[in-house]
């Protein structure tokens, strides 16, 4: 397979594993409606450490990814900011990516491989992801996804016609279409949900002979596919003989299949003699359409649709811009449709002005379904505006006020994320809460997520979960002073071995306080916290 080439690719390429996981901070005063939420969740702060807190939650768990990241056209005013160990990408840092960037394709491929890797990692197995792109990366995107993803695994490329009205001021063409290229985890397991049939497409049967069946949709009875049974003449009612179907073409069934269908009322002759039909039921055909690759803002919304939209819910004053470039919901709402079950998770990374979670809401309202939604978006602060905060002010505010304004009955818990989940941080004092650190062992130990709930771990005794033939447990406290005087002592070993199985218990500790001989004796592995912790990368239970 052809491989694409660009400059940092092999500093990149495995940056994500070397991102520190970071906790998820509460942030109780910026949430909506929390007895609602119902794991719906909006997250503060750069989207590859999102994605990395995300892991120990919710790795294979989302069946549908949703992201718009920048077209990188020069215009958007987007900074490369992930700090790798290279002297390279570290030069690029904190610097605006523009037009006249001639590495500006180079630093848009190293900003999306490691999220790319991390999305992967999140999508269930029979779960898609559907990318916004123009013609400036689409052919990049592309490259990179067949290498991230598999190229078996690409499924479409959809052309979204989303302008409303030419542009008659552009130079060569008015660019009236984006992309969204769809990929799914695993093409083979993979499937999208019929879409719902329209109103109009309903209209076009019609039931002009009263047939007791119902509606019906006159289909032509020839085809362009060769079929060797599909060459005979027709009789009409009135005699005319049709030799056969018109050249380069073949009937649709055999003449024994013609019989019975024209016997049980379903061949129509019309008016004169003219070609017969099949009728097609609309009581017997599937209960929706299959989705198509050109979707025309007439059916999912325009560019500017999106834009009066958004200012309805958030502008101060009539003609006020508030996002640049948001998405139409009903854009959004078809990828929903196609892609996600009625209680899945869907996954925003680079959620702009919180268009996803408002489709994801205003599908459950249509349907009563429960799926949920978790956007990240960065605050977006700059030396210039030092106090600007796109997540908080835009995002948020968003979807707070289409809560209220077209009553879902939902709300949201308002996350920012905080500090790594390292050595260096934990000896600082910066310690996680109980249930996420205990969620992020068990990870970082067994690969998989501990089925207990925050609190229960927080609140348990040691045990974070099981995995195997394995018990992993966690002796921490989020408080530092207590944390230095706790340990694996023979009153803790007691407690997590009072169940007198022989299984395997990996426990981690500050530190242990018992000889080797009685942890063998007791089958217990102990793991240090900080140093011993993150010495493991992740190695199997």
């Amino acid at each position: 397979m052809p491989t694409l080439q660009f400059k940092g690719k092999s500093i990149i390429w495995n940056h994500h594993l070397s991102v520190p996981y970071h906790a998820l901070e509460s942030a109780p005063e910026l949430d909506f409606q929390p007895e609602k939420a119902d794991g719906n969740l909006i997250i503060e702060g750069d989207n590859l450490l999102a994605l990395k807190a995300l892991l120990p939650i919710y790795a294979g768990k989302i069946k549908c990814i949703y992201i718009d990241p920048p077209y990188n056209t020069g215009n958007e005013g987007w900074v490369y900011n992930d700090n790798a160990n290279s002297p390279l990408l570290r030069d690029w840092l904190g610097k605006e990516v523009g037009r006249d960037d001639l590495t500006r394709h180079d630093k848009w491929l190293c900003m999306m491989t490691p999220r790319l890797k991390l999305l992967r990692e999140l999508l269930s197995e029979d779960g898609a992801i559907f990318i916004s792109i123009d013609d400036n990366e689409v052919h990049h995107l592309r490259a990179a996804m067949d290498e991230i993803f598999g190229e078996e695994n690409f499924v479409v490329t959809v052309i979204w016609h989303k302008m409303d009205s030419p542009k008659n001021t552009a130079d060569y063409f008015s660019e009236d279409h984006d992309y969204i290229v769809v990929y799914a985890k695993i093409k083979t397991i993979w499937s999208p949900n019929l879409l719902p049939r329209t109103e109009d497409m309903k209209a076009r049967y019609k039931n002009p002979d009263n047939d007791p069946r119902g509606h019906w949709l006159l289909s032509d009875l020839a085809a362009r596919n060769y079929y060797s049974q599909g060459t005979y003449p027709i009789t009409t009612p009135s005699g005319k003989v049709i030799s056969g179907p018109p050249a380069g073409s073949y009937w649709r069934v055999s003449k024994k299949k013609f019989e019975e269908l024209d016997r049980d009322n379903r061949i129509w002759w019309g008016k004169g003699d003219v070609r017969p039909g099949i009728k097609r039921f609309l009581s017997e055909v599937r209960e929706g359409i299959v989705p198509q690759t050109i979707w025309r803002w007439q059916e999912v919304g325009s560019t500017r649709n999106a834009k009066q939209n958004l200012s309805r819910l958030l502008a101060k004053e009539p003609g006020e811009e508030i996002f640049t470039t948001p998405k139409p919901t009903e854009l959004v709402k078809r990828i929903i449709q196609i892609a996600a079950d009625k209680d899945s998770i869907i996954l925003d990374s680079f959620s702009g002005s919180g268009t996803t979670a408002q489709a994801v809401l205003d599908l459950n309202k249509e349907d009563g379904g429960n799926r949920r939604f978790i956007i990240v978006q960065m605050a977006e602060a700059t030396p210039a505006e030092p106090q600007k905060n796109i997540c908080k002010d835009i995002t948020r505010e968003r979807v707070k006020r289409a809560i209220e304004k077209y009553g879902y009955a939902s709300g949201f818990a308002y996350q920012p994320v905080g500090p790594a989940m390292d050595a260096e941080t934990l000896l600082a004092g910066q310690l996680p809460e109980a249930g996420q650190f205990g969620r992020y062992v068990f990870y970082l130990c067994t690969g998989g997520q501990s089925a207990a709930p925050l609190q229960a771990l927080a609140d348990n005794l040691y045990l974070v979960g099981e995995s195997g033939e394995a018990g992993v447990y966690l002796i921490y406290s989020p408080d530092y002073e207590t944390l230095t005087r706790l340990a694996l002592n023979l009153e803790a070993a007691e407690k997590i071995t009072a169940d007198e199985e022989k299984k395997r218990r990996i426990v981690y500790a500050p530190a242990c306080f018992l000889d080797e001989e009685y942890l063998r004796a007791k089958n217990i592995e102990f793991v240090g916290i900080p140093y011993g912790l993150f010495q493991r990368k992740g190695g199997e239970a």
